[in-house]
């Protein structure tokens, strides 16, 4: 069974629109702030997770969680985990690309 990855869920705040066009440095720092924090807000969504399903597995361990819980709440942390492994190969991929590039 697959579900929607709840750690990505601030990229929907990407889809902003403006009326006036974007033009010179100041309109692109307005647009490098917003993709910075969208990153941010993602990597805080993915450690979240990822302390929550350590601590639902320790609550397993101490017996004051269901199986079920701690099994969902560890495969929501692989799964977080997994994208942000290939957000990141993605990430080094391109500026490897982009250090090759002839000037």
């Amino acid at each position: 069974m697959l579900s929607s990855i709840g750690s990505l869920s601030s990229v929907n705040s990407l889809t902003t629109t403006t009326t006036a066009p974007v033009s010179g440095v100041g309109a692109s720092q307005g647009i490098a702030s917003d993709f910075s924090q969208v990153l941010a807000n993602v990597a805080t969504d993915a450690i979240g997770t990822v302390r929550a399903g350590e601590s639902t597995a320790i609550s397993g361990i101490e017996g004051k969680a269901s199986i079920q819980s701690v099994v969902a709440a560890v495969m929501a942390a692989e799964q977080t985990l997994q994208a942000a492994v290939s957000i990141r190969d993605k990430v080094v991929s391109a500026y490897q690309e982009i250090s090759r590039m002839a000037i």
